[in-house]
């Protein structure tokens, strides 16, 4: 596997960018220069995160995102160590 995580990740399972193995190896996310523990989805090239608004839930259960736009930087935590 690369040492770079990929440029589009989704935590839920039924998103095509939901990928298992890579999240296993725990990513971190900084948005604008400000590490986030509670992002949902984000894209590198494009230059947005999702991240969950507050405890509120769609009518499938699923939490609502917000798109924040911005600088993303993306890096596998366990090569921190």
């Amino acid at each position: 596997m690369s040492d770079t995580p990929p440029d589009r990740l989704s935590v839920n399972p039924a998103s095509p960018f939901y990928d298992e193995a890579v999240l296993k190896r725990e990513v971190g996310v900084r948005f604008k220069g400000v590490e986030k523990f509670n992002v949902e989805e984000y894209c590198v090239s494009e230059r947005w995160i999702r991240v969950a608004a507050g405890a509120a839930k769609d009518r499938k259960g699923n939490p609502l995102t917000l798109k924040l736009a911005g600088d993303v930087e993306v890096w596998f935590k366990e090569s921190e160590a």
